[in-house]
């Protein structure tokens, strides 16, 4: 009987330590903490990608397109967004491009303007590109170091996203209107970059694309002359 006894009682303790074991490798920093400071490495390093993006928080559905290409400095930003709360339903869709800092809206001719108060330096390429630098969020790209320091990382399972292989991994972080947000991150297996991102209170989803690629961006005329312009005076 006492044999039976502390037998019961080890097997008990080492099914305890491997539960231990288990949710240290998927909460420690052996695991989730340390992938996400390779990525927020790796993110330091990019300099061109594409997202694409949708999203339904409340009673609207958006539509999001970001291309970035920081060595010539042009940034492509186009949304569509239907607010399905009014009836009919309203729709708004803005085409616009940032070319050195200055800022060029798509008209319904089709025409490209830029407005007469335009932000500048801010919001540009070279900014995203610079933010990503320095190791801070750039709120394009997924939010790595937030993650890292607020919220709490579980591994999950290896999956394939647009033909890259990566492993995803889930966040739990206070930030949603209820309270608890949990996100999914897939970042990449051989280069440690985010290729996929869900939100669920936003019922959000992000695709991350040709990083580091040559992304073809149509630069409106009045630019390239605004260009030449200032190329000329100096």
């Amino acid at each position: 009987m006492g044999d039976r006894y502390w037998l019961w009682v080890g097997a008990r303790l080492l099914a305890g330590v491997v539960i231990i074991a288990w949710a240290l490798s998927y909460l420690g920093t052996g695991s989730g903490e340390k992938e996400f400071q390779k990525t927020l490495q790796a993110m330091k390093q990019v300099r061109s990608f594409r997202v694409a993006s949708t999203s339904n928080p409340g009673m609207q559905h958006s539509e999001t397109l970001w291309e970035v290409d920081c060595d010539h400095d042009l940034l492509h930003h186009q949304w569509h967004v239907v607010v399905t709360s009014s009836n009919p339903p309203t729709e708004m869709t803005r085409d616009e491009i940032t070319v050195a800092g200055r800022e060029y809206d798509r008209q319904s001719d089709g025409a490209w303007t830029s407005p007469k108060y335009a932000s500048r330096g801010s919001g540009s390429a070279k900014w995203y590109c610079g933010t990503l630098a320095q190791g801070t969020d750039s709120n394009l790209l997924p939010q790595i170091a937030t993650m890292i320091q607020r919220g709490i990382i579980q591994k999950g399972d290896k999956k394939t996203v647009n033909g890259v292989r990566c492993r995803e991994w889930l966040v739990a972080m206070r930030g949603a209107p209820s309270g608890l947000e949990h996100d999914t991150v897939c970042l990449g297996l051989a280069d440690h970059l985010p290729y996929e991102m869900t939100v669920d209170w936003e019922h959000a989803h992000a695709t991350f694309s040709d990083y580091n690629t040559p992304i073809h961006i149509d630069v409106p005329e009045a630019a390239l002359q605004s260009t030449s312009a200032n190329d000329g005076s100096r």
